[in-house]
């Protein structure tokens, strides 16, 4: 039994146990219809540059046409001898057209192929990932808009201790600002990665009378790569996808994150529906935030992923090594969970259930309006740093006595300093001291409103 190889020096049957460890179709398979396409416009650059006859043209599209509805359909068999999913296709479409399937590899070797592949697959998976972050955003804008009128308080925390209040809308669109960052991440990314390797051949490029420009342009490419050597050695392209799905779950972590905090008893403010929770196999009165708590762990996988690849790619030499083939998993992997993540927490969003009372609370207690008292000493001339060490004797002094600055009278603030008046009592309450922060940015209601049309305005 002869081995069939591109090389055709092999004469022994090769290992089983060898073969199975070699192929990539499995996984790899994934690229079919994105090979089919590639291979439809190279056979037309082919023809048009007399390297094909217009008949054996016709031949091969006929064939890979026929290939792909049988790919679509479910009905193509996948052979473990074949190796990848390149030999499986062009073997399945020269049984299809016969010798004449052959022709389709002119000029071209499966090392540009493959590159041309992974490119053409991850321009169409993210710019439907794209599509996916264009709908989160846009529930965040909306929840954003939903507790404007009337506002709904949260206290906000530094070093996870209650720091000063903000509105509940302007959380929300604090992770839509930072959402829409990595949808530019990966923008960015899909527009450096759309140059063609098509026809770098093996490495040194092809002697026949080839036009890059052609198939470049009819898969949708900026233009053909310049240097065969990099179009099929290097990676760098996965790398900067995976770099910024890797910042896109670490975003979304965080916004699980605060979900599941938000949700504990503990803090109380906001409730999960039963279709976004799961209960304990033992314990019946347990109401778990399972599905972000999945979100927030495969931050981990994502970022494994883009590991995985760096690992890979850092001490190879140009051009193409058979490591390369280790770059699919990881990739397909990461697209997949970043996707399904951005989607389920498209969802779970409007699904949450705030609780106003809880929130207010919180936000008004723990002395969260203090820099009020101090900016207000400020904008009387004290320098603010003095400022703060008179409200910070005055916080002192309301622990002592186990007072909220709310529950101060003008006496006791005057006692502290004598720029106190009386409208200084207004800023120790939460419905009058939140309209302070108007700054560009900031979180009183109107500058709130502001930048929620702004957001909508980006998002339709």
């Amino acid at each position: 039994m002869t081995q069939k190889t591109w090389g055709g020096r092999f004469s022994e049957a090769p290992s089983q146990i060898a073969q199975e460890f070699n192929a990539s179709w499995r996984f790899d398979q994934r690229l079919a219809l994105v090979d089919i396409e590639a291979s439809l416009a190279h056979a037309a650059m082919l023809a048009q540059q007399g390297i094909l006859s217009a008949d054996e043209e016709a031949q091969i599209r006929k064939g890979l046409l026929a290939v792909q509805q049988e790919i679509l359909d479910g009905s193509f068999l996948w052979r473990e001898e074949l190796e990848d999913v390149h030999m499986n296709l062009e073997a399945r479409l020269t049984e299809m057209v016969g010798p004449v399937g052959g022709k389709l590899h002119t000029a071209r070797s499966r090392n540009d192929q493959v590159c041309t592949d992974l490119r053409l697959w991850i321009r169409r998976e993210l710019t439907a990932t794209l599509g996916e972050l264009k709908t989160l955003r846009k529930v965040l804008v909306e929840e954003a808009e939903k507790y404007t009128d009337p506002p709904l308080v949260l206290p906000g925390y530094t070093h996870m201790q209650r720091a000063m209040p903000v509105l509940l809308s302007h959380w929300f669109l604090a992770y839509y600002e930072m959402i829409s960052r990595d949808a530019s991440r990966i923008e960015d990314a899909l527009n450096r990665l759309n140059e063609s390797p098509l026809g770098a051949a093996a490495l040194a490029g092809t002697g026949f009378p080839i036009d890059r420009h052609a198939t470049a342009q009819t898969l949708g490419f900026t233009r053909p790569m310049r240097n065969s050597m990099d179009a099929v050695g290097s990676r760098d392209f996965v790398l900067e996808v995976l770099s910024a799905l890797t910042i896109g779950q670490i975003t979304l972590s965080r916004v699980a994150e605060e979900i599941i905090l938000y949700t504990t008893l503990e803090y109380g403010f906001a409730a999960l529906p039963d279709a976004f929770s799961t209960g304990s196999s033992i314990m019946p009165q347990k109401k778990n935030a399972d599905h972000a708590e999945l979100i927030r762990g495969k931050a981990g996988r994502v970022l494994g992923s883009f590991v995985t690849i760096a690992t890979l790619t850092k001490g190879l030499p140009l051009t193409y090594n058979k490591d390369l083939q280790e770059d699919k998993e990881p990739l397909f992997d990461a697209c997949d969970t970043y996707r399904a993540s951005v989607k389920l927490l498209a969802a779970m969003l409007p699904s949450l259930r705030w609780n106003p009372e809880a929130m207010f609370k919180a936000a008004e207690s723990g002395f969260s309006l203090a820099t009020e008292l101090a900016d207000y000493l400020a904008e009387r001339g004290l320098p603010f740093r003095e400022a703060h060490h008179v409200v910070g004797r005055i916080v002192k002094y309301c622990l002592d006595n186990d007072k909220e600055l709310r529950n101060l009278d003008l006496s006791e603030l005057e006692g502290f300093h004598p720029l106190f008046g009386q409208d200084a009592l207004q800023l120790t309450r939460l419905e009058t001291a939140i309209h302070r922060r108007r700054s560009y940015g900031g979180t009183a209601p109107e500058a709130v409103r502001e930048a929620v049309k702004v957001a909508k305005s980006e998002v339709d």
